[in-house]
């Protein structure tokens, strides 16, 4: 097994993990939001500082490339580069919805047998960032930006699937998709630690991406917002 440094910063969660052998060694997370550029460089020394007292070396570094945040993505793609070019080592790109799928699989025992993980991250107004995933994370509905409506999914709940949604983005699909065949998990927002399974597999696939041109998965174009303008 790899040891592995995991960055997470898609959402208002900051975090990040140290890694080896299938279990976690040492996190940190801040779940305040807005605090991504101030306590990521210091979470990346301290979990460096705890591998250079054990006289670990690094075999990788991880890290979550959205969708998500603008800012988030951009500042923790950097920092992972930056990381990976200078100790030399692969760097693993993990995508942010699979992330969080794998976590609700971990946390939540499903029973029914056809059943999809639709995570979702908040994008604006009804908008959210989505996909739909089998247990074995097979992408029924590809990764996208999606407007929801109460036709949303409809295809999948009319072949029978249950549809367990969860992330901070399922409150805006409470007000339009009230179908029996819909769930909701409570409390799964991506961090670090969760991270371990799919970055382990991805070092041993030799699924890495490009250090120097590697770009966060955004999904749609960035839309800056104008200042409103005083009364």
């Amino acid at each position: 097994m790899a040891n592995i440094l995991n960055i997470e910063t898609s959402t208002d969660v900051c975090s990040v993990a140290l890694t080896s052998e299938g279990q976690v060694l040492d996190h940190r997370e801040n779940y305040e939001g807005q605090t991504h550029a101030t306590l990521l460089s210091q979470y990346v020394k301290e979990m460096l500082d705890y591998a250079r007292s054990r006289e670990m070396k690094l075999d990788a570094i991880a890290v979550s490339i959205g969708p998500g945040s603008y800012t988030g993505l951009r500042i923790g793609l950097s920092e992972a580069k930056g990381l990976a070019f200078g100790l030399g080592v692969p760097l693993i790109g993990i995508n942010t919805l699979k992330l969080m799928t794998v976590s609700t699989m971990f946390n939540h025992f499903i029973e029914d047998e056809k059943v999809l993980f639709v995570p979702m991250i908040d994008a604006r107004r009804m908008e959210v960032y989505t996909a739909a995933y089998t247990s074995a994370l097979q992408a029924v509905v590809e990764p996208q930006a999606m407007i929801l409506d109460e036709q949303s999914f409809e295809a999948q709940l009319k072949q029978g699937y249950t549809l367990v949604l969860m992330g901070n983005g399922s409150d805006k699909a409470r007000q339009v998709l009230t179908h029996e065949g819909v769930r909701f998990i409570e409390g799964i927002k991506p961090v670090a630690v969760d991270m371990l399974a799919l970055a382990e597999k991805a070092y041993r696939e030799n699924d890495f991406i490009d250090v120097a041109y590697s770009t966060p998965l955004y999904l749609k174009e960035f839309q800056a917002t104008k200042p409103k303008s005083p009364l």
